[in-house]
């Protein structure tokens, strides 16, 4: 069921550890089947290197599993994702990672400014969802405002978030989300008062 996507769920879980965001087991991805509505997630507790499509565990929009070929359980924010789906029906991909400098803004907390323009690329600015336990309920509903100005988000004390047309999108989208906030951290050590760039200087960019 669903063979293709669950290939190219597999293969941006293993790309985000070799591109540094995630670590061993940590980071999950779904990716909506728009013809089922089914979601496919990743497991939880699995490492990259095991990782292959039977690991992907299928889902409906209220979280009953579908399809499941192991013994894994599907990945433990999998109320988050679903969270996404259901108010974001624009969206058909799910990326939550540890990246190290989206997530030092994340414990701080702090949003990460518009301070390039690559911050395009999610929506210009990167709000802070409040914190809320890791794998809750409660963590889950903390997106919902964040998603609504923004396709990334950042986990108060946990992570970051984004979501995309397609999963490569989300993907993309957290690439550029860890790269702006190494150019803000970096920028901050030498200049506290670092300004952001106005949303009018974006709107030209947007409207030509």
């Amino acid at each position: 069921m669903l063979e293709s996507l669950k290939e190219r769920l597999v293969q941006v879980a293993k790309q985000a550890e070799k591109d540094g965001l995630c670590k061993y087991k940590s980071g999950n991805f779904s990716i909506r089947d728009e013809n089922t509505n089914y979601i496919l997630i990743t497991p939880s507790g699995a490492k990259r290197d095991d990782l292959d499509a039977n690991s992907i565990i299928v889902v409906n929009i209220d979280g009953e599993i579908i399809e499941n070929k192991t013994n894994y359980k599907p990945s433990s924010e999998l109320q988050m994702h679903l969270m996404a789906y259901k108010n974001r029906e624009d969206i058909n991909g799910v990326c939550h990672t540890h990246s190290l400098f989206a997530t030092v803004f994340a414990v701080i907390p702090m949003e990460i400014k518009p301070i390039v323009f690559e911050a395009m690329a999610y929506g210009v600015h990167v709000p802070v969802a409040k914190y809320e336990r890791p794998g809750t309920k409660e963590l889950a509903e903390s997106i919902v405002e964040p998603l609504k100005i923004s396709d990334a988000c950042l986990l108060e004390k946990h992570g970051v978030l984004t979501v995309g047309n397609n999963l490569e999108d989300a993907y993309l989208k957290m690439q550029y989300v860890e790269d702006v906030a190494k150019i803000y951290y970096h920028a901050l050590i030498l200049d506290k008062k670092i300004q952001e760039i106005p949303q009018r200087e974006f709107d030209k960019i947007i409207n030509l």
